[in-house]
Protein backbone atom coordinates (compact mmCIF):
# COMPACT_ATOMS: atom_id res chain seq x y z
CA UNK A 1 0.00 0.00 0.00
CA UNK A 2 1.55 3.51 -1.08
CA UNK A 3 0.01 5.40 1.69
CA UNK A 4 -1.09 4.47 5.01
CA UNK A 5 -5.33 4.43 5.84
CA UNK A 6 -6.14 4.58 9.27
CA UNK A 7 -9.71 4.19 10.92
CA UNK A 8 -10.82 7.24 12.84
CA UNK A 9 -13.88 6.15 14.73
CA UNK A 10 -17.27 4.07 13.29
CA UNK A 11 -20.77 3.30 14.13
CA UNK A 12 -23.03 1.02 14.02
CA UNK A 13 -27.03 0.78 13.79
CA UNK A 14 -28.93 -1.38 16.26
CA UNK A 15 -29.31 -4.20 13.32
CA UNK A 16 -32.63 -5.29 15.53
CA UNK A 17 -33.89 -2.01 14.80
CA UNK A 18 -37.16 -1.76 12.01
CA UNK A 19 -36.73 1.87 10.88
CA UNK A 20 -39.92 1.75 9.07
CA UNK A 21 -42.22 0.95 12.13
CA UNK A 22 -41.08 4.16 13.64
CA UNK A 23 -42.17 5.95 10.51
CA UNK A 24 -38.47 6.28 9.44
CA UNK A 25 -36.67 5.32 6.51
CA UNK A 26 -33.64 4.79 4.51
CA UNK A 27 -32.42 8.47 4.96
CA UNK A 28 -32.76 8.61 8.40
CA UNK A 29 -30.70 5.64 9.06
CA UNK A 30 -28.05 7.60 7.14
CA UNK A 31 -28.05 10.33 9.45
CA UNK A 32 -28.45 8.29 12.17
CA UNK A 33 -24.79 6.40 11.22
CA UNK A 34 -23.20 9.56 9.78
CA UNK A 35 -23.58 11.52 13.16
CA UNK A 36 -22.61 8.12 14.91
CA UNK A 37 -20.05 7.69 13.45
CA UNK A 38 -18.60 11.68 13.68
CA UNK A 39 -18.88 11.31 17.16
CA UNK A 40 -16.71 8.33 17.67
CA UNK A 41 -13.58 9.51 15.67
CA UNK A 42 -14.29 13.27 17.81
CA UNK A 43 -14.18 14.91 14.54
CA UNK A 44 -16.86 17.81 13.30
CA UNK A 45 -18.32 17.60 10.07
CA UNK A 46 -16.37 20.36 8.39
CA UNK A 47 -13.61 18.00 8.50
CA UNK A 48 -15.17 15.16 6.34
CA UNK A 49 -13.11 16.10 2.56
CA UNK A 50 -15.05 13.51 0.35
CA UNK A 51 -18.00 10.89 0.90
CA UNK A 52 -18.90 7.24 -0.03
CA UNK A 53 -21.80 5.40 0.27
CA UNK A 54 -22.64 1.55 -0.44
CA UNK A 55 -26.19 0.57 -1.09
CA UNK A 56 -27.33 -2.38 -3.27
CA UNK A 57 -31.24 -2.62 -3.61
CA UNK A 58 -32.47 1.62 -2.48
CA UNK A 59 -34.28 2.06 -5.68
CA UNK A 60 -36.01 -1.26 -5.42
CA UNK A 61 -36.63 -1.55 -1.59
CA UNK A 62 -37.53 2.83 -1.17
CA UNK A 63 -37.49 3.76 -4.60
CA UNK A 64 -35.08 6.10 -3.26
CA UNK A 65 -31.36 6.55 -5.54
CA UNK A 66 -28.83 9.50 -5.39
CA UNK A 67 -27.80 8.08 -2.13
CA UNK A 68 -24.40 10.26 -2.17
CA UNK A 69 -26.77 13.08 -2.59
CA UNK A 70 -28.38 11.69 1.07
CA UNK A 71 -25.70 12.52 3.23
CA UNK A 72 -25.51 15.77 3.07
CA UNK A 73 -29.53 15.98 2.81
CA UNK A 74 -29.59 14.61 6.58
CA UNK A 75 -25.97 16.02 8.29
CA UNK A 76 -26.57 19.67 6.32
CA UNK A 77 -23.17 20.42 8.10
CA UNK A 78 -21.83 18.58 4.52
CA UNK A 79 -23.24 20.18 1.90
CA UNK A 80 -20.76 20.66 -0.75
CA UNK A 81 -18.76 18.00 0.20
CA UNK A 82 -17.85 15.59 -3.14
CA UNK A 83 -20.11 12.13 -2.46
CA UNK A 84 -20.69 8.87 -4.58
CA UNK A 85 -22.52 6.05 -4.72
CA UNK A 86 -21.40 2.31 -4.97
CA UNK A 87 -23.28 -0.78 -5.85
CA UNK A 88 -21.71 -4.83 -5.71
CA UNK A 89 -24.57 -6.10 -4.20
CA UNK A 90 -23.77 -7.57 -0.54
CA UNK A 91 -19.89 -6.22 -1.10
CA UNK A 92 -21.60 -2.46 -2.01
CA UNK A 93 -19.69 -0.80 1.14
CA UNK A 94 -16.17 -2.58 0.61
CA UNK A 95 -16.09 -0.90 -2.98
CA UNK A 96 -16.88 1.83 -0.92
CA UNK A 97 -14.20 1.53 1.47
CA UNK A 98 -11.56 1.02 -1.54
CA UNK A 99 -12.67 4.39 -3.27
CA UNK A 100 -12.56 6.20 -0.20
CA UNK A 101 -8.60 4.66 0.24
CA UNK A 102 -7.39 5.15 -3.16
CA UNK A 103 -8.70 9.06 -3.03
CA UNK A 104 -6.52 8.87 0.18
CA UNK A 105 -3.63 7.23 -1.43
CA UNK A 106 -3.67 9.36 -3.90
CA UNK A 107 -3.28 12.44 -1.81
CA UNK A 108 -6.59 13.99 -2.95
CA UNK A 109 -8.43 13.99 0.12
CA UNK A 110 -6.78 13.12 3.50
CA UNK A 111 -10.39 12.78 5.46
CA UNK A 112 -12.90 10.33 3.71
CA UNK A 113 -16.85 9.02 5.32
CA UNK A 114 -17.57 5.74 4.42
CA UNK A 115 -21.25 4.70 4.80
CA UNK A 116 -23.04 1.23 4.37
CA UNK A 117 -26.49 1.38 4.71
CA UNK A 118 -29.50 -1.10 3.53
CA UNK A 119 -33.36 -0.84 4.25
CA UNK A 120 -35.65 -4.47 4.01
CA UNK A 121 -37.63 -4.63 6.41
CA UNK A 122 -39.65 -2.09 4.65
CA UNK A 123 -41.57 -4.64 2.63
CA UNK A 124 -43.13 -8.00 2.92
CA UNK A 125 -40.07 -10.92 3.31
CA UNK A 126 -41.08 -12.65 -0.06
CA UNK A 127 -40.94 -8.93 -1.76
CA UNK A 128 -37.55 -8.30 -0.39
CA UNK A 129 -36.22 -11.84 -1.40
CA UNK A 130 -36.89 -11.49 -4.87
CA UNK A 131 -35.06 -7.47 -4.90
CA UNK A 132 -32.38 -9.66 -3.81
CA UNK A 133 -31.99 -11.37 -6.78
CA UNK A 134 -30.65 -8.20 -8.76
CA UNK A 135 -27.60 -9.49 -7.62
CA UNK A 136 -28.19 -12.38 -9.66
CA UNK A 137 -27.97 -12.90 -13.58
CA UNK A 138 -31.77 -13.08 -14.27
CA UNK A 139 -33.50 -15.62 -15.86
CA UNK A 140 -29.86 -16.96 -16.26
CA UNK A 141 -29.43 -18.77 -13.65
CA UNK A 142 -30.54 -21.81 -14.33
CA UNK A 143 -32.07 -22.65 -10.69
CA UNK A 144 -35.44 -24.15 -10.27
CA UNK A 145 -36.45 -22.95 -6.75
CA UNK A 146 -38.71 -20.38 -5.05
CA UNK A 147 -35.72 -18.69 -3.30
CA UNK A 148 -32.65 -17.72 -5.38
CA UNK A 149 -30.08 -17.32 -2.46
CA UNK A 150 -31.08 -20.20 -0.56
CA UNK A 151 -30.74 -22.32 -3.57
CA UNK A 152 -27.67 -20.86 -4.68
CA UNK A 153 -26.04 -21.59 -1.85
CA UNK A 154 -27.48 -24.86 -1.64
CA UNK A 155 -25.62 -25.84 -4.58
CA UNK A 156 -22.49 -24.87 -2.95
CA UNK A 157 -23.27 -26.71 -0.07
CA UNK A 158 -23.92 -29.67 -2.72
CA UNK A 159 -20.76 -28.79 -4.63
CA UNK A 160 -18.42 -29.34 -1.16
CA UNK A 161 -20.42 -32.70 -1.03
CA UNK A 162 -19.72 -33.91 -4.66
CA UNK A 163 -15.73 -32.37 -4.38
CA UNK A 164 -14.96 -33.50 -0.75
CA UNK A 165 -18.18 -34.83 1.34
CA UNK A 166 -20.26 -32.85 3.40
CA UNK A 167 -21.71 -33.82 7.08
CA UNK A 168 -24.19 -30.92 7.07
CA UNK A 169 -23.25 -31.51 10.72
CA UNK A 170 -20.99 -28.70 10.84
CA UNK A 171 -23.16 -26.36 9.19
CA UNK A 172 -25.45 -26.27 11.93
CA UNK A 173 -22.63 -25.86 14.30
CA UNK A 174 -21.73 -23.10 12.63
CA UNK A 175 -25.09 -21.70 12.85
CA UNK A 176 -25.20 -22.48 16.44
CA UNK A 177 -21.75 -20.84 17.11
CA UNK A 178 -23.02 -17.53 15.28
CA UNK A 179 -26.39 -17.42 16.76
CA UNK A 180 -24.58 -17.75 20.33
CA UNK A 181 -21.80 -15.40 19.61
CA UNK A 182 -24.64 -12.86 18.50
CA UNK A 183 -25.75 -12.98 21.97
CA UNK A 184 -22.86 -10.69 24.04
CA UNK A 185 -22.98 -8.30 21.15
CA UNK A 186 -25.64 -5.43 22.20
CA UNK A 187 -26.44 -4.18 18.11
CA UNK A 188 -27.21 -7.58 16.39
CA UNK A 189 -30.30 -8.31 15.27
CA UNK A 190 -30.56 -11.96 16.84
CA UNK A 191 -29.21 -11.12 20.24
CA UNK A 192 -32.78 -12.01 22.27
CA UNK A 193 -33.55 -14.70 19.92
CA UNK A 194 -34.70 -18.04 21.10
CA UNK A 195 -33.41 -21.81 20.09
CA UNK A 196 -33.91 -25.43 21.01
CA UNK A 197 -30.99 -28.08 20.71
CA UNK A 198 -33.14 -29.29 17.80
CA UNK A 199 -33.00 -25.61 15.99
CA UNK A 200 -29.32 -26.63 15.02
CA UNK A 201 -30.34 -29.98 13.70
CA UNK A 202 -31.90 -31.59 10.77
CA UNK A 203 -35.15 -31.53 12.24
CA UNK A 204 -38.12 -30.52 9.79
CA UNK A 205 -39.93 -28.94 12.03
CA UNK A 206 -37.26 -27.18 14.06
CA UNK A 207 -34.99 -26.64 11.15
CA UNK A 208 -37.19 -26.70 7.95
CA UNK A 209 -35.84 -26.81 4.49
CA UNK A 210 -35.88 -23.62 2.57
CA UNK A 211 -34.75 -24.59 -0.59
CA UNK A 212 -32.38 -28.00 -1.30
CA UNK A 213 -29.32 -27.68 1.16
CA UNK A 214 -30.78 -24.82 2.33
CA UNK A 215 -32.50 -24.98 5.98
CA UNK A 216 -33.94 -22.12 8.41
CA UNK A 217 -30.55 -21.80 10.53
CA UNK A 218 -28.74 -22.18 7.68
CA UNK A 219 -29.93 -18.37 6.36
CA UNK A 220 -28.05 -15.01 7.40
CA UNK A 221 -30.92 -12.63 8.51
CA UNK A 222 -31.68 -9.85 6.10
CA UNK A 223 -32.31 -6.90 7.97
CA UNK A 224 -32.50 -3.02 8.44
CA UNK A 225 -29.23 -1.05 9.09
CA UNK A 226 -26.03 1.25 8.35
CA UNK A 227 -22.92 1.26 9.17
CA UNK A 228 -20.45 4.57 9.17
CA UNK A 229 -16.56 4.51 9.37
CA UNK A 230 -13.94 7.30 8.89
CA UNK A 231 -11.18 7.06 7.03
CA UNK A 232 -7.67 9.32 7.41
CA UNK A 233 -4.26 9.60 5.90
CA UNK A 234 -1.30 9.22 8.44
CA UNK A 235 -0.89 12.53 8.88
CA UNK A 236 -4.43 13.78 9.54
CA UNK A 237 -4.72 10.70 11.78
CA UNK A 238 -1.45 11.73 13.67
CA UNK A 239 -3.11 15.38 14.32
CA UNK A 240 -6.50 14.11 15.31
CA UNK A 241 -5.15 11.40 17.70
CA UNK A 242 -3.02 14.31 19.51
CA UNK A 243 -5.94 16.22 19.71
CA UNK A 244 -8.10 13.85 20.98
CA UNK A 245 -4.91 12.76 23.31
CA UNK A 246 -5.03 8.82 22.69
CA UNK A 247 -2.94 6.73 20.98
CA UNK A 248 -2.47 5.18 17.52
CA UNK A 249 -5.58 4.24 15.44
CA UNK A 250 -6.34 0.91 13.87
CA UNK A 251 -5.03 0.94 10.37
CA UNK A 252 -6.36 -1.19 7.03
CA UNK A 253 -3.09 -2.98 6.66
CA UNK A 254 -3.80 -4.55 3.45
CA UNK A 255 -6.40 -5.18 1.33
CA UNK A 256 -7.96 -7.46 -1.95
CA UNK A 257 -10.58 -6.78 -4.34
CA UNK A 258 -11.11 -9.47 -7.58
CA UNK A 259 -14.27 -10.47 -9.29
CA UNK A 260 -15.80 -13.40 -11.71
CA UNK A 261 -18.97 -13.45 -13.08
CA UNK A 262 -22.17 -13.18 -12.03
CA UNK A 263 -23.77 -16.51 -12.67
CA UNK A 264 -23.03 -18.96 -10.05
CA UNK A 265 -23.24 -22.38 -12.18
CA UNK A 266 -20.25 -20.97 -14.79
CA UNK A 267 -17.56 -20.25 -11.46
CA UNK A 268 -18.73 -24.03 -9.98
CA UNK A 269 -17.45 -25.44 -13.61
CA UNK A 270 -14.58 -23.19 -14.10
CA UNK A 271 -13.35 -24.25 -11.00
CA UNK A 272 -13.52 -27.98 -11.57
CA UNK A 273 -9.76 -29.77 -10.90
CA UNK A 274 -8.76 -26.58 -8.99
CA UNK A 275 -7.44 -26.34 -4.99
CA UNK A 276 -10.63 -24.01 -4.39
CA UNK A 277 -13.96 -24.39 -5.32
CA UNK A 278 -13.71 -20.16 -5.95
CA UNK A 279 -9.87 -19.65 -6.51
CA UNK A 280 -10.81 -15.74 -6.94
CA UNK A 281 -12.11 -15.93 -3.66
CA UNK A 282 -8.59 -16.64 -2.48
CA UNK A 283 -6.63 -14.87 -4.81
CA UNK A 284 -8.47 -11.89 -2.97
CA UNK A 285 -7.51 -12.92 0.47
CA UNK A 286 -4.16 -13.57 -0.81
CA UNK A 287 -4.11 -9.94 -2.07
CA UNK A 288 -4.58 -8.91 1.72
CA UNK A 289 -2.52 -10.74 3.03
CA UNK A 290 0.50 -10.06 0.68
CA UNK A 291 -0.75 -5.82 1.47
CA UNK A 292 -0.45 -6.16 4.50
CA UNK A 293 2.98 -8.23 4.76
CA UNK A 294 1.89 -11.06 6.33
CA UNK A 295 2.26 -15.16 4.86
CA UNK A 296 -1.38 -16.72 5.47
CA UNK A 297 -3.84 -16.71 8.54
CA UNK A 298 -1.29 -18.26 11.58
CA UNK A 299 -0.62 -13.83 11.99
CA UNK A 300 -4.53 -13.35 12.57
CA UNK A 301 -6.03 -13.18 15.95
CA UNK A 302 -10.03 -13.48 14.44
CA UNK A 303 -11.91 -13.30 11.10
CA UNK A 304 -15.00 -11.68 10.14
CA UNK A 305 -16.25 -13.40 7.31
CA UNK A 306 -19.71 -13.13 5.00
CA UNK A 307 -21.54 -16.30 6.25
CA UNK A 308 -24.82 -15.00 4.21
CA UNK A 309 -25.42 -19.06 4.54
CA UNK A 310 -23.79 -21.71 6.50
CA UNK A 311 -22.18 -22.67 3.67
CA UNK A 312 -20.39 -19.23 2.54
CA UNK A 313 -18.79 -19.63 6.08
CA UNK A 314 -17.63 -23.19 5.37
CA UNK A 315 -16.12 -22.50 1.91
CA UNK A 316 -14.42 -19.27 3.26
CA UNK A 317 -12.42 -21.75 6.24
CA UNK A 318 -11.06 -23.11 3.61
CA UNK A 319 -10.21 -20.28 1.54
CA UNK A 320 -8.75 -18.37 4.67
CA UNK A 321 -6.50 -21.59 4.81
CA UNK A 322 -7.70 -22.65 8.20
CA UNK A 323 -7.56 -26.32 6.77
CA UNK A 324 -7.08 -27.86 3.67
CA UNK A 325 -9.18 -27.39 0.85
CA UNK A 326 -12.93 -29.31 1.14
CA UNK A 327 -11.57 -29.89 5.17
CA UNK A 328 -13.35 -27.07 6.90
CA UNK A 329 -15.19 -29.80 9.17
CA UNK A 330 -11.76 -30.16 11.04
CA UNK A 331 -11.81 -26.00 12.20
CA UNK A 332 -15.84 -26.88 13.31
CA UNK A 333 -14.53 -29.95 14.90
CA UNK A 334 -12.00 -28.68 17.08
CA UNK A 335 -13.37 -25.66 18.20
CA UNK A 336 -10.60 -23.14 16.39
CA UNK A 337 -13.36 -20.51 15.25
CA UNK A 338 -15.54 -20.51 18.64
CA UNK A 339 -14.54 -17.81 20.79
CA UNK A 340 -11.41 -19.10 22.57
CA UNK A 341 -10.76 -21.21 19.84
CA UNK A 342 -7.00 -20.23 17.95
CA UNK A 343 -9.03 -17.93 15.39
CA UNK A 344 -12.44 -17.05 16.34
CA UNK A 345 -14.66 -16.61 13.24
CA UNK A 346 -17.09 -13.75 13.41
CA UNK A 347 -17.23 -12.74 17.24
CA UNK A 348 -19.87 -10.37 16.45
CA UNK A 349 -22.52 -13.37 15.43
CA UNK A 350 -21.63 -12.28 11.65
CA UNK A 351 -24.43 -12.29 8.82
CA UNK A 352 -26.10 -15.39 10.96
CA UNK A 353 -26.45 -13.55 14.27
CA UNK A 354 -25.42 -10.26 13.74
CA UNK A 355 -27.50 -9.42 11.08
CA UNK A 356 -27.33 -8.54 6.90
CA UNK A 357 -28.26 -5.36 5.82
CA UNK A 358 -26.70 -5.69 2.56
CA UNK A 359 -25.10 -2.53 1.56
CA UNK A 360 -24.10 -2.16 5.31
CA UNK A 361 -22.57 -5.60 5.48
CA UNK A 362 -18.73 -4.78 4.46
CA UNK A 363 -18.59 -1.67 5.96
CA UNK A 364 -20.10 -3.09 9.59
CA UNK A 365 -16.92 -6.15 9.47
CA UNK A 366 -14.24 -3.22 9.07
CA UNK A 367 -16.05 -0.92 11.73
CA UNK A 368 -15.59 -4.71 14.15
CA UNK A 369 -12.22 -5.66 13.28
CA UNK A 370 -11.61 -2.20 14.57
CA UNK A 371 -13.03 -2.30 17.56
CA UNK A 372 -11.34 -5.97 17.74
CA UNK A 373 -7.66 -4.79 17.27
CA UNK A 374 -8.34 -1.65 19.43
CA UNK A 375 -9.77 -3.88 22.59
CA UNK A 376 -13.22 -1.93 21.77
CA UNK A 377 -15.39 -5.00 21.24
CA UNK A 378 -16.85 -5.54 24.89
CA UNK A 379 -18.57 -8.72 25.62
CA UNK A 380 -17.35 -10.11 22.28
CA UNK A 381 -13.76 -8.71 22.31
CA UNK A 382 -11.26 -11.67 21.10
CA UNK A 383 -8.81 -11.53 24.06
CA UNK A 384 -5.13 -9.77 22.60
CA UNK A 385 -6.62 -8.97 19.19
CA UNK A 386 -4.02 -7.01 17.53
CA UNK A 387 -5.07 -8.29 13.53
CA UNK A 388 -8.02 -9.22 12.16
CA UNK A 389 -8.71 -10.26 8.72
CA UNK A 390 -12.27 -10.18 6.86
CA UNK A 391 -14.15 -11.04 3.54
CA UNK A 392 -17.20 -9.59 2.49
CA UNK A 393 -18.83 -11.02 -0.97
CA UNK A 394 -21.25 -10.34 -3.28
CA UNK A 395 -23.52 -12.37 -5.52
CA UNK A 396 -22.52 -16.02 -5.74
CA UNK A 397 -18.89 -14.66 -5.20
CA UNK A 398 -19.48 -12.22 -8.21
CA UNK A 399 -17.55 -9.32 -6.03
CA UNK A 400 -14.88 -10.42 -3.52
CA UNK A 401 -13.52 -8.32 -1.01
CA UNK A 402 -10.83 -8.70 1.94
CA UNK A 403 -8.79 -6.79 4.36
CA UNK A 404 -6.61 -6.92 7.18
CA UNK A 405 -7.31 -4.35 9.56
CA UNK A 406 -4.39 -3.97 12.61
CA UNK A 407 -3.91 -1.98 15.38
Amino acid sequence: MTEAVYILGGYQSDFARVWSREGLDISDMIGDAVRGALEDASLPASDIQSIHVGNAFGELQRGQAHLGSMVAQMVPELWGVPAMRHEGACASSSLAILAAMAEIEAGRYECVLVVGVEELKNLPGDVSSRNQNAAAWQGREDIECRFMWPAAFGLIAAEYGERYGLDRRHLNRIAEINYGNAKRNPRAQTRSWQFEAASFTDDDTKNPTIEAGTRRQDCGQITDGACAIVLASRRFAAEATRKRGDGVPPRILGWGHRNAPLRLRDKLERSRGERFVFPHVRWAIEDAWRRAGISGPDALDGIETHDCFTATEYMAIDHFGLTPPGESWRAVEDGAIEMGGTIPINPSGGLIGCGHPVGATGARMVHDAALQVTGRAGDYQVENARLFGTLNIGGSCGTVASFVIGA
